[in-house]
């Protein structure tokens, strides 16, 4: 693969929040924050969440909308709080495939800065999974000013 083809499925995010870096790690390793913002929709009908935070840990969320469950899960492959957090990620009722998420927050001025970078990601995919993440982090946004 070249790396033009590398880069290509690679899908890189930045986002501010005013909280700080460990504020914002935690929205993402407690499984009752993340209930609220994490791979669900306004339109979700029940949320569970189970998260083993640690390496070698598994992580479920599983998000029922229209009656259907909507099973999300991953591996936990590196966990540096404040810093840094890789998980593998996939939903095996759509594809057998698994991308790796990686989600690192920095301090910036009084909050944080986090950049989410999703690899093994089809180009056409990019839209859609950007749309989905921009979702997920305005509600995490709206937890974490709670």
């Amino acid at each position: 693969m070249t790396t033009d083809t590398v880069l290509a499925r690679r899908l890189v995010m930045r986002r501010a929040f005013a909280v700080s870096p460990e504020r914002l790690f935690d929205a993402w390793t407690d499984p009752a924050v993340a209930a609220r913002w994490l791979f669900t929709t306004p339109d979700s009908q029940a949320h569970a969440a189970e998260l083993d935070v640690r390496v070698g840990g598994r992580w479920t969320i599983t998000d029922r909308r229209d009656g259907v469950d909507y099973v999300a899960l991953g591996e936990y492959l590196e966990v540096d709080r404040p810093r840094r957090l890789v998980f593998t990620f996939g939903m095996p009722q759509f594809s057998p495939a698994f991308n790796t998420v990686t989600v690192e927050i920095a301090p910036a001025g009084d909050g944080s800065m986090m950049t989410l970078t999703q690899e093994h990601l089809p180009p056409e995919h990019h839209p859609a999974t950007r749309d989905g993440w921009d979702a997920m982090f305005e509600a995490l946004e709206g937890n974490l000013a709670a």
